[in-house]
């Protein structure tokens, strides 16, 4: 439990990073470094719902930039939570 501001919160406290650069890859995955160096995959095939529809088509996911930190497509009109994109990516390590 934590408090901010006088509101207080039944989760851990996190800092999540930003996003500091993204790369579409093959299977509608995202190649993500974030500002604290880290390097992880995201699989964006798991996102639910109709807003997240167009990501199907390779032009639209292709198109993939970062806007202050969080991932986004359409100047914005779809994006991903900050806290999703981080806690539910998977660890890269190159070889």
């Amino acid at each position: 439990m934590f408090e901010v501001n006088g509101i207080c919160y039944g989760d851990d406290q996190t800092v999540i990073p930003e996003v500091a650069r993204v790369k579409p890859c093959y299977g509608k995955m995202l190649l993500l470094t974030f500002s604290n160096g880290e390097r992880k995959m995201f699989d964006t095939t798991t996102l639910n719902g109709s807003v997240f529809e167009p990501l199907k088509d390779d032009t639209v996911f292709n198109s993939v930039t970062v806007t202050d930190g969080i991932v986004n497509w359409f100047d914005g009109e779809i994006d991903i939570a900050p806290e999703t994109i981080y806690l539910k990516s998977y660890k890269y390590e190159t070889t």
